[in-house]
C-alpha cells in the first residue's frame, strides 16, 4: 500500500519523454502567450464577472480579480520553475507525480478533468447566451426550450428539473470539438486574430463604456456585510475572488502545451507572465466599468456586458451588437483552447497508464489524440446542457486553486529532493512564494460556498475510487519500474 502511494515518476523518465517528438513543437513565445490570453479572456470577464458582483463583492468585484491575480501570480512563479524544469505535457498533474507521488497526481489530474469539462461548459453556456442576445437584436427570438438548462438552482439551494436543454450550448461544443480534431495546427494558425478580436473587445467596453460611469454606482465600494460570510464586505470580495479564479483557467493551459512549445525552459515561463499581466489589467479595468455604468444588483446575468452597454443608453447602441458578436466569435474560440487543454491532461495521464489507452492515441494524419477529443466533448456537452452556470463556474474555481496549490507545494518538495536539477528559470524566493501561493489559494477556497466544497469532495471520492480500481492497477511505473518508481531516483544535475 505504501509503495503505490508513494511512488514517483523519475525525472530522467520524464525528461526523455519531453525529448519525443510525438507532439510537434511549433509554438513560440507569442503564439503560447495568445493561446494563454486567449483561453483566459473569455467566460470569466464576460459571464461570471455580473454574478459575482451582484451576488457577493458588488463594485469592489475589481478587488477580486486583483486577489485572485495576486494568488495566481504566486503559483504563476511556481509554475515557471517547474514548466521550464520539467517541459512535458500534463502541467500540475506531472508535476505533482514528479515531486509528490502517484496518488497526489491522480488527484490533480482528476480535479483538472473537472476543472477543464466544467469551464469548456461554462464558456458554452455563456455563448449560447450572447449568441442569442445578439440573434435578438435583429428580432429574432429562440425558444426557451433550447437555451436553458434542465437543472436550475434556487437561492435557498433546491434544485429544479425543467423541460428545457441547452441545445445551443451542446451544439458548440460539438462543432468546436469536430474543428479540434482536425489538428491543432491549422486551428492555432486563426488564434491571433481571434485573441486580437477578443482584445479589442474588451477595450472598447473600457475606453467607451468610461464615458458613461456615474459615481454613485460605486458607492458604497465595498457593499456592507449582510450577517453571513460572503454577503458582501470583506468576506464577499474573497468569496468573488473565489469564483474570479475561473477567469484564470488559461493560465494553466500554458504548462499543459509545454511539449508542444519550442525551447519551452524560455516560452512557458515567460508567457505565463505575459498573460497574467495582460488579463489581470482587462479584468480590473472591465469590472470597474461595468459597475460603474450599471448599479451592480443589475449585472445578475449571464452576459452583464451586454446588459451594462444597454444601461449606458441610446449613445452606445452602435457598440452592442458588435461586442455581441465579438464574444461570440471569442467565446467560440475559449471553448476551443479549454478543450485542447483537457485533451493533453488526457493524454499525459493515459501515456502514465491511470486512465484507458485510448485517450493517448494519436492520429497519424494529424498529430492529435482525435478519440479523446470527442470523448471530452460529448462530457462536456452533456455538462453545459444541463448544469446551471453558477455551479459550473464554482466547481471550475475550486478545482483550478487547488490544482494551483499543490504546484506550490510540489516545487517546495522537489527543490528539498532534487537540489541539483537544471533550473533555467528558479522561483526567487521560492519558500516564502510557495507558502503565499498556498495560504493564498486555501483561502480562497473555504471562501467558496459551502455546497461547491461538498460537490467537489463527492467528486474526488469517485476519483479515488477509480484509481483504486483502474488506475493503481495499471500505472506504468508498476510495470516499468517497480523497484526505483517510488523512490525519486534519476534526478538530472544542472550542467
Amino acid at each position: 500500500m505504501r509503495v503505490f502511494l508513494l511512488r514517483k515518476m523519475p525525472l530522467a523518465l520524464l525528461l526523455r519523454r519531453a525529448e519525443s517528438q510525438e507532439l510537434h513543437r511549433h509554438m513560440g513565445v507569442c503564439s503560447l502567450t495568445l493561446m494563454g490570453v486567449g483561453g483566459t479572456v473569455g467566460a470569466g470577464i464576460f459571464v461570471l464577472t455580473g454574478t459575482a458582483a451582484a451576488q457577493y463583492a458588488g463594485p469592489a468585484i475589481a478587488i477580486s480579480f486583483l486577489l485572485a491575480g495576486l494568488a495566481c501570480l504566486f503559483a504563476g512563479l511556481c509554475y515557471a520553475e517547474l514548466a521550464s524544469a520539467i517541459p512535458v505535457a500534463g502541467s500540475a498533474y506531472t508535476y505533482a507525480y514528479a515531486s509528490l507521488g502517484e496518488l497526489v497526481a491522480w488527484i490533480i489530474g482528476w480535479n483538472l478533468v473537472l476543472e477543464y469539462l466544467c469551464s469548456a461548459a461554462a464558456v458554452a453556456i455563456g455563448w449560447s447566451v450572447y449568441f442569442t442576445t445578439l440573434l435578438q437584436e435583429f428580432g429574432i427570438a429562440i425558444p426557451f426550450s433550447v437555451r436553458l438548462p434542465a437543472l436550475t438552482l434556487h437561492l435557498h439551494g433546491t434544485w429544479h428539473v425543467g423541460f428545457s436543454v441547452n441545445v445551443l450550448a451542446a451544439l458548440v461544443i460539438l462543432l468546436v470539438s469536430w474543428a479540434l480534431s482536425l489538428g491543432v495546427r491549422k486551428s492555432t494558425s486563426l488564434n491571433a486574430a481571434v485573441v486580437t478580436l477578443k482584445i479589442s473587445i474588451v477595450l472598447a467596453v473600457i475606453v467607451f463604456g468610461a464615458q458613461f460611469v456615474h459615481l454613485e454606482n460605486w458607492v458604497p465600494f465595498i457593499p456592507p456585510n449582510r450577517g453571513a460570510f460572503g454577503e458582501f464586505g470583506w468576506s464577499g470580495v474573497a468569496r468573488g475572488a473565489g469564483i474570479a479564479f475561473f477567469a484564470y483557467i488559461g493560465f494553466d493551459m500554458l504548462s499543459s502545451s509545454a511539449q508542444e512549445a519550442r525551447q519551452p525552459a524560455r516560452t512557458v515561463p515567460l508567457s505565463l507572465f505575459l498573460t497574467l499581466m495582460i488579463c489581470t489589467v482587462l479584468y480590473v479595468g472591465m469590472s470597474m466599468v461595468l459597475t460603474g455604468i450599471t448599479p451592480y444588483r443589475e449585472l445578475n446575468v449571464a452576459n452583464p456586458v451586454f446588459v451594462a452597454l444597454k444601461y449606458a443608453g441610446p449613445r452606445l447602441a452602435w457598440l452592442r451588437p458588435l461586442v455581441s458578436l465579438g464574444i461570440v466569435v471569442g467565446l467560440f474560440a475559449g471553448i476551443f483552447l479549454t478543450l485542447y487543454g483537457q485533451t493533453r491532461i488526457f493524454y499525459s495521464m493515459s501515456k502514465d497508464g491511470l486512465i484507458h489507452p485510448v485517450f493517448c492515441r494519436v492520429h497519424p494524419k494529424t498529430k492529435n489524440p482525435a478519440v479523446a477529443t470527442w470523448l471530452v466533448g460529448l462530457a462536456a456537452a452533456l455538462v453545459a446542457s444541463t448544469l446551471p452556470l453558477q455551479v459550473i463556474g464554482e466547481l471550475v474555481s475550486i478545482g483550478t486553486l487547488l490544482a494551483f496549490s499543490i504546484v506550490c507545494v510540489g516545487l517546495l518538495v522537489l527543490r528539498r529532493a532534487a537540489p541539483d536539477l537544471h533550473r533555467p528559470f528558479r522561483t526567487p524566493c521560492a519558500v516564502a512564494v510557495a507558502t503565499l501561493g498556498i495560504g493564498t489559494c486555501f483561502y480562497l477556497i473555504v471562501s467558496l460556498p459551502p455546497a461547491t466544497c461538498v460537490r467537489f469532495l463527492v467528486w474526488l471520492l469517485v476519483g479515488l475510487f477509480v484509481y483504486l480500481f483502474y488506475g493503481r492497477r495499471h500505472s506504468r511505473l508498476a510495470t516499468e519500474c517497480p523497484g526505483r518508481a517510488h523512490s525519486g531516483a534519476e534526478f538530472p544535475r544542472s550542467p
